[in-house]
């Protein structure tokens, strides 16, 4: 076996050959790469408070106002600052040291997860209004630092060493969201909500020190400091540019379409707390449903690489996801339940994973940083678009009808997008153009 990738010397990348991996154990090498594994493990202890996070807030939410509006309401809340510090984000990393600027959105996301740790002992069980107000500034330092830790890992490993690296990352985030949710429902099942947002302060905390170790990571060919006006502007062409492109911005319109009609979050509180109430640690399942099906479908993706109609399949694994929810939101069992989500997790892997290799094919190289600042807010955006629908409709009818609507518009859609799109549906990974 060929060496690793060397450590950064300077913020450069000294590069070796990677080994080429030709089972389908995942490829491990960036990991005997000391500036890496800071990365990887900042990582890892960062996404298990996170997903815990994920849970408790729109728990707290719910117990403090009993409405399941409130809790989609939460994630518009959220939704504000992911949007502009998402569009920016990547921008911001590209004019300053990436280093110092993970540093930065590490610390101060720690002390946004402390201040809501804090906020859990208050009188009553907290306070909607202040949750609210931290749930905005840890949304925005995640849509700076996620962009930043991406922007990173090229410097760190070098080009060959990319794709191991970001399978590392990816499969370190599935598991913590499984686990994070888990653990969540037993401390909030406990208890104990001050403990699940501490252990989110407690990993951002771990990442800074760790990150603390890595060499200085400025970006090449910065000159002077980042101009607001340029930044806008350039997101501006960005989406100017999308408008153009059937294909690229079908990849975005589709993912929308899916997370805003049968994104289910918002209602999982109220099912566990009503049709689930006699199952053991049901809110901790329920939140972990789509992302088991997301780890499974990743761990045996390898026949998604070989994929040639890429649009049809995107098509195909969207309509999965809306028959899954459709079956999600009848089930009588939380097992069932369970694994309705599940179904439906695997579905949107498969899509995200062909989304985004069509983004890499058809977009030109000098917009693709751009594209994948609009591919950060759509992702997290959709779903928080979702809560709030699910949240409103679940209130003014009930949770089944929540979800079995939404489902059928997406399957519906899905039908619609073929016949209106034919470029979308008709995309091959071997043509390049868009």
């Amino acid at each position: 076996m060929t060496s690793p990738v060397d450590p950064v010397e300077g913020g450069k990348a000294v590069e070796e050959p990677v080994p080429v991996r030709r089972d389908w154990a995942i490829d491990t090498t960036p990991l005997r790469n000391p500036h890496y594994r800071r990365l990887f493990w900042g990582v890892a202890a960062t996404m298990l408070g996170q997903q815990m996070t994920l849970v408790a807030v729109p728990f707290q939410v719910y117990a403090l106002t009993g409405s399941s509006l409130l809790v989609g309401v939460t994630s518009i809340v959220a939704l504000v600052p992911l949007i502009v510090f998402g569009l920016l984000g990547g921008a911001i990393a590209d004019a300053m040291d990436r280093r110092r600027l993970m540093l930065i959105t590490s610390y101060g996301a720690a002390v946004t997860s402390a201040l809501l740790a804090l906020q859990a002992l208050l009188p009553g069980g907290g306070n909607v209004w202040l949750l609210w107000l931290l749930t905005a500034f840890v949304s925005g330092f995640a849509a700076v630092n996620q962009p930043t830790r991406s922007a990173v890992i090229p410097a760190i490993v070098g080009p060959a060493g990319v794709p191991a690296a970001n399978a590392l990352a990816m499969t370190v985030r599935q598991v913590g969201v499984i686990v994070g949710p888990l653990v969540a429902g037993v401390l909030i099942g406990m208890g104990e909500l001050f403990l699940a947002y501490a252990v989110d302060a407690l990993g951002f905390l771990v990442a800074a020190l760790l990150l603390s170790g890595l060499p200085s990571l400025k970006p090449e060919g910065v000159a002077g400091r980042l101009r607001l006006g340029a930044a806008v502007r350039g997101v501006g062409e960005g989406f100017a540019f999308l408008r153009t492109q059937p294909v690229l911005l079908m990849t975005f319109v589709v993912d929308i379409i899916a997370m805003a009609f049968a994104w289910p979050n918002a209602v999982l509180p109220e099912l566990s707390e009503t049709r689930f109430e006699g199952s053991p640690n049901s809110l901790g399942w329920l939140f972990a449903g789509v992302s088991i099906g997301a780890l499974v479908s990743g761990l045996t993706s390898g026949w998604v690489s070989r994929v040639d109609r890429q649009g049809a399949v995107v098509l195909a694994a969207i309509a999965v996801w809306g028959v899954a929810i459709i079956g999600f939101g009848l089930a009588p069992t939380l097992w069932l339940a369970v694994l309705c989500l599940a179904v439906a997790g695997a579905g949107d892997m498969v899509s995200a994973v062909l989304r985004s290799s069509m983004l890499q094919l058809a977009a030109p190289d000098d917009m693709r940083g751009r594209m994948q600042g609009v591919f950060i807010v759509v992702v997290a955006g959709g779903p928080r678009l979702g809560d709030l629908r699910a949240g409103a409709l679940a209130s003014a009818a009930s949770v089944s009808v929540a979800m079995v609507s939404g489902g059928v518009i997406v399957v519906v859609a899905m039908a619609v997008v073929a016949l209106v799109v034919p470029s979308f549906w008709l995309f091959r990974a071997s043509r390049t153009s868009a």
